[in-house]
Parts: structure tokens; sequence; C-alpha cells
């Protein structure tokens, strides 16, 4: 028998083991500053690409005066306890009928994170008869959720349709056996490479199958459709999603989630779902910021427009300058490059401390081997200038990317890697 902690301490994953290069800087950085376009990073001025504030609420004025005095009313305590027990007020409902009536469902249910939430939906949602069918990048929350099924489950490929109705027949045989129902799930938008989930499509499925759809529009929910209602929006088949989520975390530049979909299922998920029945709920400056945003959201489509001016003016610009974007069809921007983990650091150090450009990188195992993925998100609060002079330091860097510099600078990191 060996002591439980010899394994962690042997083997700290394929990410950590980088710890001692990357901690601090290209994991764990410190971005400092209010949060906006540019930032201090290592004590210098950069222009930030990394950050989920898609509307540009995070720094706005009367966002920063909403949340004062709530902070100053309020504290950061009350409602004190769980919703079911002690934690429940009349602004929580509030909330809820405005997003209902915001993402067009009968009935919403405030929840107090977004990462816990989705999982405990998941949970509640199913039992051990039902099957759970998902597309095979969703995003870690979902992944999780779904680990706590007791039943089967099946993963689709990426957008494949083809691929979720041969496993909605395998879904289907599977359920008539236990008597049970089946759970389809996809993203609205999916964060890493910025595709829509095929909505549309998955909905169009219901004719020939019975099941029941839930969709994690993380992404989507402020930045797509007519209103900003999202990506079922966005593509015509809002009625087709059973049971929506969304977390304040990107367009609410908050803390907070929320479902929406019809009340009696709402109503049962209140009852139901263990992340909320057993724990705090949803403190008042939160609900009464999100409540503004809402607002904001609602009656300053501006915000939204400014966004996507953004958008379209760096996804063409990259695209005209060669650069591979994947399919995205949001605000997410994967600009995709090859090269190993080495070349990666020396790629983003010179890129943060030549250029004063900060953008989330992704390598193995997140994406194959060999390739690296710098992960930008447009804001609204974004400049042409921001824009243009990122253009630029992009064609610098992929040029040093190709002509070797980063494989001479990287050699002594893979060298002491082992690599």
């Amino acid at each position: 028998m060996r002591d439980l902690f010899d394994r962690i301490i042997e083997n700290k994953g394929p990410l950590g083991k980088w710890a001692s290069q990357a901690e601090g800087y290209f994991v764990f950085p410190k971005l400092e500053g209010e949060i906006a376009n540019r930032m201090i990073f290592n004590g210098k001025e950069i222009i930030t690409w990394s950050i989920n504030d898609y509307l540009g609420l995070a720094n706005h004025p009367e966002i920063r005066k909403v949340d004062a005095e709530a902070a100053a009313q309020n504290g950061a305590a009350y409602p004190m306890g769980a919703r079911m027990m002690s934690g429940h007020t009349d602004l929580h409902e509030q909330l809820q009928n405005e997003l209902a009536d915001f993402v067009k469902k009968e009935s919403a249910y405030l929840l107090n994170f977004g990462y816990q939430g989705i999982m405990s939906a998941i949970d509640a949602l199913v039992s051990k008869d039902d099957i759970i069918v998902y597309d095979v990048d969703s995003h870690a929350c979902i992944i999780d959720g779904v680990r706590l099924h007791l039943g089967k489950r099946f993963t689709y490929k990426h957008n494949d349709v083809d691929s979720l109705e041969k496993n909605l027949e395998r879904a289907t045989k599977m359920a008539e056996q236990t008597g049970g129902g089946i759970l389809v799930i996809s993203e609205g938008v999916f964060g890493m490479r910025g595709e829509q989930g095929k909505l549309k499509e998955i909905v169009a499925l219901k004719d020939k199958f019975n099941f029941r759809l839930l969709v994690d529009d993380a992404h989507g929910f402020g930045t797509l459709g007519k209103t900003g209602a999202g990506a079922g929006e966005e593509q015509g088949v809002q009625d087709g999603i059973d049971v929506y989520f969304a977390t304040f975390a990107k367009s609410m530049a908050s803390i907070g989630a929320f479902l929406a979909g019809d009340k009696e299922i709402m109503d049962y998920l209140k009852y139901n779902m263990r992340s909320q029945m057993f724990a705090k709920s949803l403190p008042m400056i939160f609900v009464k910021g999100a409540l503004k945003r809402l607002e904001m959201l609602k009656t300053m489509p501006e915000l939204k427009a400014k966004l996507w001016e953004n958008v379209n003016a760096l996804q063409n610009g990259l695209r005209q300058r060669g650069f591979d974007i994947g399919t995205t069809q949001s605000c997410v921007t994967p600009v995709y490059l090859k090269g190993s983990i080495p070349e990666a650091m020396a790629l983003v150090k010179d890129l943060r401390e030549n250029f004063g450009i900060f953008c989330s990188i992704v390598v193995y195992p997140v994406i194959p081997k060999g390739l690296i993925l710098l992960r930008m998100i447009p804001t609204a609060s974004h400049t042409m200038e921001d824009i243009q002079l990122t253009l630029e330091a992009f064609s610098s860097i992929r040029e040093r990317l190709e002509n070797g510099t980063y494989k001479r600078l990287s050699k002594s990191v893979a060298e002491a890697m082992g690599e």
C-alpha cells in the first residue's frame, strides 16, 4: 500500500509539470488595474484580450455606482443561508422574472454560481435510467455534471449532426430497455473555438427522436441574437431549447447564473438542485447588480453593436493577413499556429514584453500536440488602435515563429523539461 499523496508528488499532471516555468506568467498571471481594454501586467500597460467583459460593463460608471450602493446598503452577507431556508427575497424573484422574459421562457431560476449550477442541474434532470448524449467538446462544467450521472451517456463528435443522430439511435434503444428518457446537451457557443452549437439542426431532430435539450449559452447570452437573448434566438430555435443556461460571468461582468424553461421544470429544479438547496443564496450585491446589468442589455443596444464592430474588425483583419481563426461564429477569436509548448512560451513572452499584447495561450492537452492556440476575446471597450496594434504584432510573431526564432529561444526550456 502506498501513501495517497505519492502519486500527486510524482506526477503533477500534463500542465502541472510546467509550473516552475509557467506559474505567475503563463498561468496564474496577475492583471492589475481597473478592468478595461488596457491593464497592467508585470508593471507594464498591455492591451488585454483575455477578459470576457464582452459589453464593457465591468467598469461602466452606472454599474460601479449600483454595485457600490448595493454594498453600502446590504453588505456582502445578505441574505444569509440557502434560498430554500432563509436566503430568498423579492429581488431574487424579480431578477428571475426579468431573465425569463428576456430569454423568452416561461420561468427562470437564479443560481449562485455557474459551474456548480449546471453540474447540479444535469444531476437533477436525469435519473439512473436516463441517457445523456452530449457534444464531445463540451465545457468542463458539463463534463463534470455528466460524471455525476449514474446511468449511460454517449458523446457525439463535435457539432456533427450525423454523429448525434447515430448516438440518439443508440440512446433510444437503450431508453426503451431502461424505461428512461434522453437528455441532449450542447453549448450555444463553444468557448475555445468560438463555433455556435448546431442548435437549429439539433432541434430539428426532435421530429425524429424523443429527447429534451439543455443548452449552455455562457458565451451567447448578451452577444448573439437580435435582442441579445443568445444563440437560440440567433438561430431562430429558442422555443426548441427545453432548459436554457447562462452565466453572469461574461456579458454581465459579475457572478451568478440562471436556468430558464417551462415553469414546471424550473419549480422541480428549485426543489432538487443540491448546489442551490445546500449552499448560500446569491448575495444581494450581485442580485441588484444583475438587475442593473440586465436593464442595460435591454435598453442599450449600442453596447452589442460596438462589440460586433470590434469583433468584425479584429476577425476580418486576421483573415486578411492569412491567419487561421477556424470557423468561429461568435466573439471568441481563436488564432491557430504550429509549434511546441516551449515555442509557445517564448512566443507569448515576446508578445507580452515587446508588443504589449496579452491574450490567453492554450496548448496540449487542451488542444492536439504541435498546435498553439492564442484565444482572443474582443469587447466593446477595445478601440480600433488596439486592434491595429494587435494585428501588426501578430504578423511579427508569426514571422519569428516561422523563421525559428522561438525554437532557438525555447531550447533551454525544452531541455530543462526533458522534452
